[in-house]
């Protein structure tokens, strides 16, 4: 068996080294050196300066093969500059087996050659060729003759556009790999297709070579029962056959006599551009389906008269963009290091463009060819580069395997390879196929060109063909936004609290009531309700603060009782301080208030406790406020005698937190605060807070009091030079300036709608700053001088004291910024 094998070695080293095509290219258009090295082909590029391109001149400067090569490479830069293959170069060298199967097995001797030959060996398991891998051929028959030699060493060889099923024998072609589906898929696509616009008579032309039969093979098997043939023609597919304008003719005359009105071409561009110059001539217009081979051929969409040959629709393999490969092509160069013949030539070729169009020897690639077409060198390159990563055991630093390892080995270690690349998952079947699927294409007309747009896709894991003209299905979530053209519209996600749970709805559903959805969301769920809650943090702190107040206010009260027969306490006026002592006692209980889930009572008391509690506390200030300003009058008497009329503590007292209790009766009665639901876009979470109901008795109520305060300022402001013992106009004017300060700061927070669940935390600690305000202010440096002075004070003490006043600021306003 090993000698058998040996004699077939030897024989196809021999065939390749006596046959040579006229095809005078050099072995070697471009290369670089790496550490690991791939060889791929280009189909007739090299060779043809000073000949004038054609469409029908495909083999003279192959633009389409010569874009993928480039985007083979610009991959292989892409990776040497990544962390794939830490330490690893990858490096290449180029062969053009000028569209020739002997030349292609020419190629392939070259680059697996060692020290220019082939060895013959009788075990080549540890056979190590010079390069790793073969990136290539474009057409089938070139890569079944390829396959064939490289399956008796186990050389890994990937193809980006192969697609005959005979590949797929892993039997005939073990080392055999691609990054496209089979043939087989292409037929059921072809048959889904056609059965979907119920084209049930059709005609079939194929071209007679390996990938031309297979592809009919497939087709006819997929179509029975479902399709039938009107006719079937076959074509020579060398371009040069001695009879290949009488096969053309043959098959148009087939083409118009034929009443089938959809035409399967299975061919290569070439022939596809001969037969639709045929077409044109005699104005037949038909529906024509493209294989891969074809349908995404740009050079064919700007023939003349193009528009005149009917609709075309065809499948291609699925397309991507590569990022960053149009500015590589618009600064076009080889890579550092490496030497690039076919750039030099095409640049050569280009030289004359920019004189006249006329003089341009080959086309802007960028305009000829679709990028688009070059996508799948971009994956083969990646599914090479993750292979070498599991064979060379790489980590993110470093790739501890050795280099210089036997083909066969890589070949194992590709088939099991899963990698994501833009987006999408690849990885290789039992086959080593990949089975991502097909693009649906249509050629549309523009002026008197065409232009390929994808309209839909062929999925190979539910053979369905799930495709829209112009737009794609809205997915639940999400509603459709028509658009001028009844058939096109956008997806429209569902906003929060609304939800589709369906393909293609008009409007979104409004969730039910206790349940929420975040935007785009296809499902309502129970939302997290979120308050002030006893066990969080800051109501703690909130708790913590309102009972050591509480305690200061009692304390307050206690001596302020036990000492009421004291001079201190008496020129305080003891009456009025105990009123002041209970408003703050109630203003703090109103902060406890705000703590707990909100309830309708529960929102109504926050506000009014606090209300009439701290409009209590500052009537009382006014009424001081206002004695000591008929004290500063005393120049005055007249004026004083008639001002004094008004000061009746009691009932001044009643009068003002009176109008208070008005104002929050009728805020209760007609709008009153109530429990609500606040959004501020925070997703699953809905903070229950208070409303305050009608915004306008909010402010009348704070307004109210704002304006209590200061006229307590003014007044005491007024009289704060009067010459009086115990004269309290400083603390007045203290604890007022903090109370308008706090409440003015709050106002802000109150304003920005987007800080709705912060409102409450702020007015919470608002009412504590002016509550301590106050206690600070009036009531401890009090209780700090009986205190201190309670056991030593008498007569003579205190005309001292008075003395010292009257003569210096007011003891009360040296203790209370002492305390502040």
């Amino acid at each position: 068996m090993r000698c058998r094998l040996q004699l077939c070695v030897l024989g196809v080293m021999m065939l390749c080294s006596g046959l040579w095509v006229h095809c005078k290219t050099p072995l070697s258009g471009a290369d670089l050196d790496g550490d690991v090295n791939i060889s791929f082909t280009i189909r007739g590029v090299l060779g043809v300066l000073g000949t004038k391109m054609s469409l029908s001149l495909f083999t003279s400067f192959d633009l389409t093969t010569f874009l993928q090569s480039l985007s083979a490479i610009h991959t292989i830069e892409e990776i040497n500059n990544s962390t794939l293959l830490p330490g690893i170069k990858l490096g290449y060298e180029v062969c053009d087996p000028c569209a020739s199967p002997t030349k292609a097995l020419h190629c392939v001797e070259h680059l697996l050659a060692i020290n220019g030959s082939l060895p013959a060996l009788v075990d080549y398991t540890d056979f190590r060729a010079p390069v790793k891998a073969l990136l290539g051929e474009r057409y089938s028959e070139l890569s079944i003759a390829i396959a064939k030699l490289l399956s008796l060493y186990l050389h890994p060889q990937i193809s980006c556009s192969s697609s005959s099923p005979v590949l797929s024998d892993k039997l005939r072609y073990p080392s055999f790999m691609r990054v496209i589906p089979s043939d087989v898929y292409q037929a059921q696509a072809l048959v889904n297709l056609m059965s979907h616009f119920s084209w049930n008579w059709v005609g079939v032309v194929y071209g007679d070579d390996d990938y031309g039969r297979a592809a009919y093979q497939s087709f006819m098997e997929e179509s029975q029962g479902k399709i039938c043939a009107d006719f079937e023609k076959v074509v020579p597919h060398y371009l040069d056959h001695v009879d290949m304008d009488k096969h053309i003719k043959d098959v148009a005359q087939s083409i118009q006599k034929s009443g089938a009105k959809v035409v399967l071409l299975i061919l290569k561009p070439q022939l596809v551009e001969k037969l639709f110059k045929e077409m044109i001539q005699t104005n037949t217009s038909r529906i024509w389906i493209a294989s891969d081979a074809w349908s995404m051929n740009r050079y064919l969409t700007k023939m003349k008269d193009i528009n005149k040959v009917g609709k075309i629709f065809g499948f291609s393999f699925s397309m991507g963009i590569i990022p960053g490969f149009e500015d590589y092509l618009k600064n076009l160069r080889p890579t550092p290091g490496a030497r690039n013949d076919f750039i030099e030539e095409y640049k050569q070729l280009r030289l004359n463009c920019s004189l006249s169009p006329s003089t341009c020897a080959v086309d802007d690639v960028l305009q000829a060819v679709d990028l688009r077409e070059a996508y799948r060198e971009r994956v083969a390159m990646y599914a090479f580069a993750h292979g070498l990563r599991t064979l060379l055991t790489c980590n993110e630093s470093v790739c501890s395997g050795d280099t210089n390892f036997p083909p066969w080995q890589l070949v194992e270690s590709m088939r099991s390879v899963n990698f994501t690349l833009d987006g999408n998952t690849y990885s290789f079947d039992e086959n080593g196929d990949f089975a991502d699927g097909y693009d649906l294409i249509m050629w549309k007309e523009n002026n008197d060109e065409r232009f390929i747009e994808i309209v839909g896709k062929f999925l190979l894991k539910n053979r369905d063909l799930p495709w829209s003209k112009c737009s794609e299905s809205c997915p639940p979530g999400s509603v459709k936004n028509q658009s001028k053209i009844p058939c096109c519209y956008n997806c429209v996600p569902c906003g929060e609290g609304n939800y589709t749970n369906d393909w293609d709805l008009p409007e979104c559903l409004k969730c039910p009531d206790g349940m929420w959805s975040n935007k785009g969301d296809s499902e309502c769920r129970k939302f997290e309700e979120k308050y002030l809650d006893w066990k969080d943090s800051y109501p703690i702190t909130l708790l913590a603060a309102t009972g050591i107040g509480l305690v200061l206010v009692l304390t307050s009260l206690i001596i302020f009782y036990v000492h009421r027969n004291t001079i201190v306490i008496k020129k305080a006026e003891n009456t009025m301080s105990c009123f002041m002592l209970l408003g703050l006692a109630v203003s703090f209980i109103s902060v406890i208030m705000f703590i707990s889930r909100p309830n309708p009572h529960l929102c109504r008391a926050q506000q009014a406790v606090y209300g009439l509690g701290f409009t209590l506390c500052v009537s009382c200030i006014l009424v001081k406020a206002y004695r000591t300003f008929l004290a500063f009058m005393a120049f005055d008497p007249d004026r004083q005698h008639e001002l004094k009329k008004l000061y009746k503590p009691l009932i001044n007292l009643v009068l003002l937190t009176g109008g208070q209790g008005i104002i929050l009766l009728f805020w209760l009665i007609f709008k009153s605060p109530r429990p609500d639901l606040k959004w501020p876009g925070t997703g699953m979470v809905k903070y229950v807070v208070c409303d305050e109901g009608s915004i306008v008795g909010f402010g009348v109520m704070h307004g109210y009091i704002a304006l209590l305060a200061f006229i307590c300022f003014f007044l005491a402001f007024k009289g704060r030079k009067v010459p009086h013992d115990f004269n309290e106009t400083g603390v007045i004017i203290f604890s007022m300036l903090i109370h308008l300060f706090v409440w003015l700061c709050f106002i802000p927070i109150y304003i920005d709608r987007n800080k709705t669940e912060q409102r409450h935390i702020v007015q919470a600690s608002a009412i504590l700053a002016s509550n301590y305000g106050i206690l600070f202010c009036h009531f401890v440096p009090k209780c700090y001088i009986i205190f201190t002075m309670y056991f030593h004070y008498n007569t003579h003490i205190l005309i001292t004291q008075s003395e010292f006043i009257r003569s210096n600021t007011s003891l009360w306003s040296y203790a209370c910024a002492l305390f502040l």
